[in-house]
């Protein structure tokens, strides 16, 4: 299991895309376009909602 700290609620393809492309801590993810995280294969709006929401809660934002 990876030292993830992702939403789980986003789910296994979206996961796998986000660590696929190297982010695998949700602080990474602030300040990255939501057009960049939905250009991989995997990655929907039901996951960019999610991060907005788990992003918003500790004070974050996606670009």
């Amino acid at each position: 299991m990876t030292d993830s700290t992702l939403p789980r609620g986003i789910g296994a393809p979206a996961t796998r895309a986000l660590t696929a492309a190297g982010y695998l801590r949700l602080e990474q993810l602030a300040g990255v376009s939501a057009d960049t995280l939905l250009a991989l294969h995997g990655v929907g709006p039901k996951a960019i909602r999610l991060l907005k929401e788990a992003l918003s809660a500790q004070g974050l934002d996606l670009s």
